[in-house]
């Protein structure tokens, strides 16, 4: 069994937050993936489903950012796993809006999120880094992650969303390549090529269009023709 840990505040105040990108990512795999209704346990919020072999429980912590271990750690214990067996979804200031890493262990650079999970499982489980760009000063970043995404930043976070549900199968069976390169078709799609297509094997190619004839009428039959 797996967990999957997504990271915010709890309330419809914060839904739209930057701080809560954690928990949209986990609202969408339950979504797309039919996993169960969402119920309060491990003061949180979980849902219980399958990523095809693979057992998860998806979890949002309603302890608050700055407590975040206090239910990822309860849920853990509970069902006798490891921090190996836990994934945690975040928010991440260092990486540009809809980048996205993967990282196992390491410290927890500041996030309040992270610091309290290190107090209560240690550092040894993997991270699902969010990118959501920073504000430039270090003393706007507060007012930042608690403020709602742009209304501009609505399309490269759908095709964020989108894209971590579409790799969630791969990230649980632990193809970390699988589960980027997901991501990456629905962020950066390949361009389609606007060169002219080469003919299909067997058909024969167009033909250029013959010059019209020249015309050999006289001055005068041709005035004459305009009167017929």
């Amino acid at each position: 069994m797996l967990i999957f840990a997504g990271l915010g505040n709890p309330g419809a105040k914060y839904a739209g937050n930057r701080h809560n990108i954690g928990f949209m990512a986990l609202d969408r795999i339950a979504e797309d993936h039919g996993f169960g209704p969402w119920k309060s346990r491990f003061q949180g919020q979980v849902s219980e489903g399958r990523l095809g072999s693979e057992k998860l429980l998806l979890l949002k912590p309603e302890t608050f950012m700055n407590l975040s271990g206090q239910s990822v750690g309860e849920a853990m214990r509970f069902y006798k796993l490891t921090p190996a067996d836990v994934i945690v979804f975040h928010d991440e200031l260092d990486l540009a809006p809809g980048k996205i890493r993967v990282k196992q262990g390491g410290g927890h650079a500041g996030h309040n999120g992270l610091r309290s999970i290190h107090q209560h499982i240690g550092p040894d489980y993997a991270r699902v880094r969010l990118g959501i760009g920073h504000p430039g000063r270090k003393e706007l970043v507060a007012q930042y992650v608690l403020h709602d995404f742009a209304r501009a930043d609505q399309d490269w976070l759908d095709d964020l969303m989108r894209g971590i549900s579409d790799g969630a199968k791969p990230l649980a069976a632990g193809d970390n390549s699988k589960f980027l390169n997901a991501v990456a078709l629905r962020v950066a799609p390949p361009r389609s090529s606007k060169s002219t297509p080469k003919p299909t094997p067997g058909t024969p190619a167009p033909q250029a269009e013959e010059p019209p004839a020249e015309d050999s009428r006289t001055p005068m039959q041709k005035l004459m023709d305009k009167f017929r």
